[in-house]
């Protein structure tokens, strides 16, 4: 295989499907949930893996936001996807060994939002995040404490590798980072963002068995944001974007293989 690959699913969602390096791994984890080919706005979500464009949220209301659950339609060589108050354009071209998406956003001035590339990966248990030692972080536990402290610490759980089933859930909050690396075995996938005057971010999905309940599986995320926090209504004052007065906003999420 020469280069990466990608796929997506412009009927449901604009959902990335497939993402595979030029040495064949496949990067995206998938699973078959009954009602994701028929949900509508409005509609709880559906997991179903590979990478969902969540705006203008990813946790509250709507449900992992409104883009997810509505068909994005060809214009020209992008796609789109419209609702009430936003219209949001999508175009990705790979070359060679990277994969560039460019977005654009039309919506009103003043409006705030948070958007995320809620990418759900197939990893080992040897699996691990690449960052610099002592990166401030954010972990969100599922009592609904959240608990500052630096990469990769908490306590004597190194959240930076992924590991086996334990029965644990966590989302790991970063806050102002622009790029971050996973390892797995002799495969590396970079994700970075680009974006003017905007808050950035990543969040890490570390679900080992934890959730959901009654019958939990594992499932390990690693999410590019505009933004902060998971749930826009959550968000400080510079914790999520803000639409400018020219009414858009532009932002590239670069994906790197090797």
């Amino acid at each position: 295989m020469s280069g990466t690959h990608v796929e997506v699913d412009a009927v449901h969602g604009g959902r990335w499907t497939s993402l595979r390096g030029s040495d064949g791994k496949q990067w995206l984890w998938r699973r078959d949930a009954p009602g994701r080919d028929t949900v509508g706005p409005g509609d709880p979500f559906v997991d179903v893996g590979g990478i969902e464009e969540c705006y203008p949220t990813i946790s509250g209301t709507p449900d992992h936001g409104h883009v997810w659950s509505r068909p994005w339609l060809p214009d020209g060589d992008a796609l789109r996807v419209r609702g009430d108050d936003f219209d949001l354009t999508r175009r990705i071209e790979v070359d060679g060994d990277e994969i560039v998406a460019g977005y654009r956003l039309l919506a009103p001035p003043g409006q705030r939002f948070i958007w995320a590339a809620h990418a759900l990966l197939e990893l080992s248990t040897a699996a691990r995040v690449v960052l610099a030692p002592g990166t401030p972080m954010i972990v969100d536990l599922p009592d609904d404490t959240s608990v500052p402290t630096a990469w990769p610490a908490l306590g004597d759980t190194d959240v930076s590798r992924f590991g086996p089933v334990d029965g644990t859930v966590m989302g790991v909050r970063l806050p102002g980072l622009t790029e971050a690396a996973v390892e797995d075995g002799d495969s590396r996938l970079t994700f970075t963002v680009e974006v003017e005057g905007q808050p950035t971010g990543f969040m890490l999905w570390r679900n080992l068995g934890g959730w959901p309940e009654p019958s939990p599986y594992r499932s390990t995320g690693v999410e590019p944001m505009i933004g902060q926090r998971a749930t826009l209504a959550n968000a400080g004052p510079d914790e999520a974007a803000t639409v400018p007065p020219s009414g858009e906003v532009t932002w590239t999420l670069r994906i790197r293989t090797t």
